[in-house]
């Protein structure tokens, strides 16, 4: 399952990059996270690990997760190292200065476990990941513009 959506929000892109490293600020609107934190000292960069609890479909998802890209308001690369739910788990947040601000990109790819089953199923699921990402984006884009 793969989704990749953009927002235009009308802030430069130094306003909109603490809704995807401040977790109070992700939490604010990443509607499916329950939980997400940072699970050592190390708040930045390549390598630091976080704890991500999220809720899709009735299911509780418990992930960790470690940053495999940091560029400090411009991209957030996230890969699950361990969880249950899924067999792979990558997300990446970018952000692009434009003339009225910034356009903020989403990537999620996922790939479910049960072979062909799991694929199918993926498939299935993709339409209402890239509605539930673009709800979630016009939520970032309403937060990052008050």
């Amino acid at each position: 399952m793969r989704v990749h959506k953009s927002i235009e929000i009308a802030e430069p892109p130094e306003k909109v990059w603490p809704y995807f490293v401040e977790p109070e600020k992700v939490l604010a609107w990443y509607t499916t996270f329950r939980r997400f934190e940072y699970t050592t000292d190390q708040r930045a960069g390549v390598g630091t690990p976080l704890y991500i609890e999220e809720q899709t479909g009735g299911r509780l998802s418990r992930m960790q997760f470690e940053v495999t890209d940091w560029k400090e308001n411009e991209k957030l690369g996230l890969r699950m190292v361990s969880g249950a739910s899924y067999r792979s788990y990558r997300m990446e947040f970018s952000l692009e200065r434009t003339p009225s601000g910034s356009r903020a990109t989403f990537m999620e790819a996922v790939e479910l476990p049960y072979g062909v089953i799991g694929r199918l199923v993926g498939l299935a699921g993709e339409r209402i990941s890239a509605a539930m990402v673009g709800k979630m984006e016009a939520r970032l884009k309403g937060l990052a513009e008050a």
